[in-house]
């Protein structure tokens, strides 16, 4: 057992945060997760919530049940809720959109009160911090001056390919320029995740795209570890399809970075017979953009994540042609279901699946490439079978119990080398 102690910040949480947390907890090297929310059903903290009115409690339960965050065995869990409550419940009633304010905007002040509150109180004995993109500019700043080892977690390409690619996209569809955010962001913003980088003593990431828009930047590639995500085997499995439909679907936020224009324009150009194309998520593509596309697609707002199985399983192939990625872990759920995938190099495609094995790797706006691996699977069911079982062959290897093994393994290492 480790006497090293190294805290993880992340002002909201989520599946990677919390693999990670859990990684050093099992290592023996983590003394605190630092958040907003952690909800603990068993905790007193949350008793209070019950004695809302039935339907509200329920709503409330719901949103928390999201935000579980338990401490691993031996560390610490500190929680600094209010805000982020607060935050949640403006963005529900949708006030600040009608202020003049955005999500985005909201979401921003949450992560930098975290990192001020990190690097003005947490800090006291510490060997290292690990912290997330856009929350550890002041906390890096802070650690640096009492010779605390950065570690840094960048989920996502550098905002800098980014940008570029974004940029590019607005140029090239100027009605979809209002749903490229990556082309929005202030600079005060932009300047706090080079500082981020440039403070971080080693970097984290889950795909060589991240890698390289870091190494693009100037990053030296040394600084750099590249660790997958792991496969959700425990919530996604194989089930029989019901069906003869040939079935396509796409898992994720509908919007511009993600590609769904392209595979629109694709799937419109097969014209195929007993053929559905799905798309589940919440719509962020501007106002009445999709209309025109409204006949070729059935489109599935956004479902809770343990009722995605069974949208997986109804499906014959993930598509999910994103531009902008840092990982895409639908892929793994896919995967998991013994869906094979069509993705492109921009998410952790090439990095988990051989092409041609567990699915297919096309060019990212390629439509063409698109289409004919699309029509490709619509023509080779049995082919399509056997892809799909080597797809959960493959994600039976990527676990989460080897990400957190290698994650912890090269932390100790950092840690005992400084």
């Amino acid at each position: 057992m480790s006497n090293f102690r190294i805290s993880l910040v992340h002002p909201t949480g989520n599946p990677n945060s919390r693999e990670a947390a859990l990684a050093l907890g099992e290592a023996g090297l983590l003394h605190e997760v630092i958040t907003t929310i952690a909800y603990d059903p068993a905790s007193p903290r949350w008793q209070y919530f019950n004695q809302l009115p039935g339907v509200i409690r329920e709503r409330v339960r719901s949103e928390l049940g999201r935000r579980t965050w338990i401490a691993p065995l031996g560390a610490q869990m500190r929680s600094h809720p209010w805000k982020e409550l607060m935050r949640v419940a403006l963005v529900k009633t949708g006030l600040p959109r009608r202020l003049g304010f955005s999500n985005q905007r909201l979401t921003d002040w949450i992560y930098r009160s975290v990192d001020r509150l990190v690097a003005n109180s947490h800090l006291e004995g510490l060997d290292a911090i690990y912290a997330y993109e856009d929350g550890a500019a002041t906390t890096f700043e802070a650690a640096k001056q009492r010779g605390i080892l950065c570690l840094y977690d960048l989920p996502i390409i550098f905002y800098r390919m980014s940008r570029e690619i974004q940029t590019e996209e607005a140029q090239r569809f100027p009605k979809l320029a209002p749903a490229l955010q990556g082309t929005k962001e202030p600079a005060w913003k932009l300047k706090r995740k080079e500082l981020e980088v440039q403070l971080a003593d080693h970097i984290f990431v889950a795909s060589s795209i991240t890698r390289k828009s870091l190494v693009d930047f100037g990053v030296k590639p040394a600084k750099i570890s590249v660790i997958p995500y792991g496969a959700p085997l425990e919530y996604f499995h194989p089930q029989p399809k019901n069906d003869r439909t040939f079935r396509a679907i796409y898992v994720g936020r509908v919007e511009p970075r993600k590609g769904i224009h392209y595979l629109l324009q694709a799937w419109a150009s097969l014209q195929l017979l007993r053929a559905e194309l799905w798309l589940v998520g919440i719509n962020e593509f501007p106002d009445g953009w999709l209309d025109r596309y409204s006949d070729r697609f059935r489109y599935i707002p956004s479902v809770p994540h343990s009722s995605l199985n069974e949208y997986y399983n109804a499906a014959d192939v993930l598509v999910f042609p994103s531009l902008v990625e840092g990982f895409g872990l639908v892929l793994l759920e896919a995967m998991a279901c013994g869906i094979p995938v069509i993705t492109t190099p921009n998410t952790a495609g090439p990095d988990i699946i051989t092409d041609g094995v567990e699915g297919f790797i096309v060019p990212i706006r390629d439509v063409k490439a698109l289409a004919e691996k699309i029509e490709w699977c619509s023509e080779h069911t049995l082919e399509l079978a056997e892809m799909g079982q080597a797809a959960r062959r493959k994600a039976e290897q990527l676990t989460w119990a080897m990400y957190r093994e290698k994650l912890a393994r090269i932390v100790e290492s950092l840690v005992v080398s400084r």
